[in-house]
């Protein structure tokens, strides 16, 4: 795992995983840091288009079409053997399945607003909607090292993902890479 030289706080404002998707996105792409104004814009831009890529790929995504409330890829994202990490995804993921029990178009029409929080569908979403893949990792608690928890659009390469982190608690914040954090600019 290639280690983040730079972590970069994200406001906890209810775009947070959009905001971090959409910054390193845009370091990714090789621009400068975008000031926190424009990472605003570019979030609620990201979080406007995966809502219609919800849309667009509602046969794949409409969870009234099965009854397990933890997804059939679990063990694809599952990339830890500490009980921790696993103890953290299945409570993310229960926590999403009661968000999911409303009917398709009543999450896609909240998912569109700006305080509502993403999580595992919108980061899958995202890797979709970027054609990029997407990377999640997570402190470990003993060691204070990053452990990859999730990841996403591997169709899309496996090379230069985003990288975010996820704090257990709902929040995320971007991660820049070695290389990619020449490239930070403080605004």
């Amino acid at each position: 795992m290639p280690v983040a030289e730079k972590l970069l706080g994200i406001p906890g404002d209810g775009r947070c995983l959009f905001r971090s998707v959409a910054h390193g996105a845009y370091i990714r792409a090789g621009k400068q840091s975008p000031s926190e104004g424009l990472q605003k814009e570019l979030a609620d831009e990201l979080r406007s288009r995966v809502a219609d890529e919800f849309v667009k790929r509602r046969a794949e995504t409409e969870w009234s079409s099965y009854q397990n409330p933890l997804p059939a890829c679990l063990p694809a994202i599952v990339n830890s053997d500490s009980s921790f990490f696993l103890h953290e995804l299945i409570s993310t993921l229960e926590s999403v399945h009661r968000f999911l029990e409303v009917d398709f178009d009543t999450y896609v029409r909240q998912m569109r607003l700006p305080h509502i929080w993403g999580g595992e569908p919108e980061l899958l979403m995202c890797s979709h909607v970027l054609q990029l893949p997407i990377t999640v990792y997570m402190k470990d608690r003993n060691g204070g090292t990053l452990r990859v928890i999730a990841e996403y659009g591997g169709e899309y390469g496996p090379e230069n993902p985003i990288r975010v982190l996820y704090h257990g608690y709902g929040h995320y914040d971007a991660l820049l890479s070695p290389t990619s954090s020449k490239l930070y600019k403080k605004r």
